[in-house]
């Protein structure tokens, strides 16, 4: 008997009934000994999986998004299985690969600290010398939950008892180790070349404050040393870039246990703020926007109409009013949907673009909350706009260039998602199919590469979401293009056409920043504290080398002052050299060094931060190319 497979390079083959992926492996790493995991038709699976008739077979190695999961997840249960040996009252919570990494959660008699990781570590590096063959196990509920009742393991017979009874049930065994999963994993341990434990957290178990407070213990491998420390050298370079860091010393914000998830913003955290805002409104007047304001409760029954009520009320603050049920909004966009019905509208007023700078507030878990990058009120730089069906294609593509210009402003390369139809969504399936359609359409017709994103759409209509990726490679999601055919019909929103009917608009829901607090934190650390000129909360600093140079450090200071720059004047009786590192560590992008020569040249010798001494200039040549360089935004 023989099987008829498709392989990688597009050519058929034919094997004997009984052969595995193991088998094709075998061949394939004598001439790749890289290839770590096989897709089965596009699904990663173990490399003992029999051969099936008509699959599409190809093995991948760590370069691949599956590769390197395969490759992560192994070395979570590694972790799990040294963690066992050195603790072996511990309990297992779960151990999935994430980005750059992985993480298992553990409950300890007595909790661990980070000094312990070191220890833990070194019984992973063990258990990869040990080789260990690691084998897929299948069993019924009830053995399973023998195995593990046997164990004493209560968050696997957790999780078992919500699985259906008839499916049957995997574990993954290493030597004395076992674990429930559904896999796949590598072949043996000792394929883990390179691994780092990097930090310890707690986390509720599976997410939920009412359950029970485990200790996270994270990880990352690599296929190598060198990629290994490449990455390691990363994470050292984003902690002296971590914006609660760069925050508290650069006065931008504080972060108080009186408000947790309440952002307090500082003198100099508030002129960035203002300097985003300000660009924002330029671009949007611009664009054609017209800017609103939104109240920040409204009653129960508008977030029913709007869906919220159903689908987010968990992330929502309540409060009664004249005895009626109302919330601190959410999101921005049922009352821009108000703003739009509180008249008539013709076609030839469409397409109208609504956006609005809007305080949101959502209840998030206090052990979810990081900084300015999530919080429980924030500002979204919403815009909602209102069109004919026939203007939805170019709408897109005009909010797609809009976004484009605002991220090149900033320096962000950007990569793209479309997210299709979420489980839990409003409006029938054509509606959903003829949305992400046009989505779809629109990227496709820009030749703009995206990955899709199956499910993961709002509860309303598909989106294109923009991750941004900062200095250090990381991807931060911030703006998303939602399209909407389901509010109009909730609202009742109408235009009157050609043809003097009354007809539906479609909406665009977009941010651009996404949230305030979130792009001060991914610009604060993008630029290491050091921003641009345009955002710097003081842009020059004015520093005299004597007292003799005062009197002229005063008027160099008031007429930079009277030009409209933020500038400070540093008159203090300490060394030049000083003011000046402690000018660089404020990360102010110039310094005006003053003494003898300029007093008597009536110049000014500029230094700059990245750069160092300039030399003497002119002050009038040094203000106009200052206005230039704020005016072009340069970075």
């Amino acid at each position: 008997m023989q099987i008829k497979v498709k392989l990688e390079n597009g050519k058929e083959a034919v094997y004997p009934q009984g052969t595995t992926c193991m088998d094709l492996y075998r061949e394939k790493n004598a001439e790749n000994n890289k290839l770590l995991a096989v897709l089965i038709d596009g699904e990663e699976c173990d490399l003992n999986a029999p051969l099936q008739e008509d699959s599409e077979i190809a093995f991948v190695d760590f370069n691949s998004p599956q590769g390197a999961r395969v490759y992560r997840h192994t070395a979570s249960h590694i972790l799990a299985h040294a963690v066992k040996r050195l603790y072996p009252a511990v309990k297992l919570g779960i151990g999935p690969a994430i980005e750059n990494g992985f993480y298992y959660d553990f409950h300890f008699e007595q909790p661990i600290s980070s000094d312990d990781l070191k220890a833990i570590e070194k019984e992973m590096k063990k258990i990869v010398k040990e080789k260990l063959t690691i084998r897929r196990r299948e069993m019924n509920r009830e053995e399973a939950e023998d195995l593990f009742r046997e164990r004493g393991e209560i968050y696997k017979l957790e999780l078992i008892s919500e699985l259906p009874e008839e499916e049957v049930i995997s574990c993954y065994e290493q030597g004395d180790f076992i674990d429930l999963c559904t896999g796949p994993h590598l072949p043996h341990t000792g394929m883990v070349k390179a691994l780092k434990l990097t930090s310890l957290a707690g986390a509720y178990w599976r997410g939920n404050e009412r359950n029970p407070m485990l200790q996270r213990i994270y990880g990352t491998a690599f296929p190598d040393k060198e990629s290994l420390n490449h990455y390691l050298n990363l994470l050292e370079e984003a902690k002296k870039r971590d914006h609660r860091k760069l925050g508290r010393d650069l006065e931008l914000f504080s972060l108080h246990e009186e408000a947790p998830g309440f952002p307090f913003l500082h003198n100099n955290g508030a002129i960035v703020w203002q300097e985003l805002t300000d660009y924002w409104r330029q671009e949007h007047r611009r664009a054609g926007y017209e800017e609103i304001k939104t109240p920040l409760i409204l009653n129960r029954y508008l977030w029913e109409q709007s869906g919220h009520w159903d689908h987010f009320r968990e992330n929502m603050y309540f409060t009664r009013i004249d005895e009626q049920d109302y919330a601190v909004k959410p999101m921005n966009c049922p009352g821009s949907m108000l703003v739009y019905r509180s008249r008539m509208h013709s076609y030839r007023d469409l397409p109208r673009r609504i956006a609005e700078m809007g305080i949101v507030h959502r209840h998030e878990l206090s052990g979810t909350l990081h900084g300015l990058l999530r919080v429980r009120s924030f500002t979204q730089d919403d815009a909602h706009i209102f069109m004919l069906p026939s203007q939805v294609e170019s709408e897109v593509g005009k909010v797609i260039d809009l976004m484009d210009r605002f991220y090149s402003v900033f320096g962000f390369k950007y990569r793209v998602e479309l997210s299709t139809r979420p489980d839990k969504a409003m409006g029938t399936q054509e509606m959903w199919e003829k949305a992400t359609s046009i989505l779809r359409k629109v990227l496709d017709s820009r030749n703009i590469d995206y990955k899709l994103n199956e499910g993961d759409g709002a509860f309303y209509g598909p989106k294109i979401d923009f991750h941004l990726e900062d200095c250090l490679g990381r991807s931060w999601q911030c703006g998303t293009i939602q399209l909407d055919f389901q509010m109009p019909e909730k609202f009742d929103l109408s235009y009157v056409g050609e043809d003097g009917e009354k007809h539906r608009p479609a909406v665009i829901h977009r941010v651009i920043y996404g949230s305030m607090e979130r792009l001060m934190a991914l610009l604060i650390e993008h630029y290491g504290g050091a921003f641009p000129v345009w955002m710097a909360p003081v842009q020059v600093t004015v520093i005299p080398v004597t007292d003799r140079s005062h009197d002229y450090a005063s008027r160099v200071y008031e007429t930079l002052n009277e030009a409209s720059f933020r500038v400070a004047l540093d008159d203090r009786n300490e060394k030049v050299g000083y003011k000046i590192r402690e000018a660089q560590v404020k990360k102010i992008p110039y310094m005006l060094i003053v003494g003898d020569k300029e007093v008597e040249s009536g110049q000014v010798a500029v230094r700059r931060r990245d750069q160092g001494d300039l030399g003497p200039e002119d002050l009038k040549v040094f203000i106009e190319k200052l206005k230039t360089e704020i005016t072009e935004k340069s970075i």
